[in-house]
């Protein structure tokens, strides 16, 4: 099963929230998912980024792959370098 680390977007028309899951590549952008990593709000200034970093890092290395709007999210959060330098030190 191909897992991906990807935005669901919540909230109401013109003002989007967003979700950071882990969900199976084949399912819907808002169906299911397999859990709930952090969220993501672009409409404040700046943008509020909470991002479980455990969950994330199990993800990572159990094989999920992030998108690439949530591999930007991640490296500016330090989770990418961290997932690099512990997956080079083994």
């Amino acid at each position: 099963m191909a897992v991906k680390i990807r935005l669901k977007r919540m909230g109401a028309n013109k003002s989007p929230f967003y979700r950071i899951v882990v969900a199976d590549a084949r399912a819907p952008r808002d169906g299911r998912q397999i859990e709930t990593v952090g969220t993501y709000n672009p409409l404040t200034k700046p943008a509020e980024i909470k991002i479980n970093e455990e969950l994330a890092l199990k993800w990572l290395s159990n094989g999920a792959k992030p998108s690439d709007t949530v591999r930007n999210l991640f490296s500016q959060q330090g989770i990418m370098e961290k997932y690099h330098t512990a997956k080079n030190s083994k």
